[in-house]
């Protein structure tokens, strides 16, 4: 996983080849991996979202749907935006897609803050 931009408060955007060590039985990639990617990028979002506060995030609950399969070798990208927040808390939507712009799943999250010191 690579982050592609974090320049926009609030949002992210990561990419991730889709490598057969993450291949399920049934041929596609397994769906631990896409919720990983999804964190890690929504994680980031949340970050930048903080404007310059020094604070870790925690993931408090993810839900994802999972739309349709990512195959072994296809480069998925996932864009990451707090839809809504305050100093305590934020709300977030993913997306993530493969390179041809198909929808591989929706991701929405909530992520608290808290200062670091």
């Amino acid at each position: 996983m690579v982050c592609t931009d974090k320049s926009t408060p609030g949002s992210s955007t990561w990419t991730m080849r889709a490598d057969e060590r993450f291949e399920n039985p049934a041929g596609v990639i397994q769906g631990g991996f896409l919720t990983a990617f999804a964190d890690s990028a929504m994680g980031a979002a949340t970050v930048t979202f903080a404007k310059g506060r020094k604070v870790f995030v925690a993931n408090v609950e993810l839900k994802i749907s999972f739309i349709a399969a990512a195959v072994p070798g296809s480069v998925l990208t996932c864009k990451a935006d707090v839809i809504s927040g305050g100093s305590r808390v934020a709300f977030l939507e993913a997306v993530v897609m493969d390179q041809d712009l198909r929808l591989i799943a929706k991701v929405t999250s909530t992520y608290l803050f808290r200062d670091r010191k």
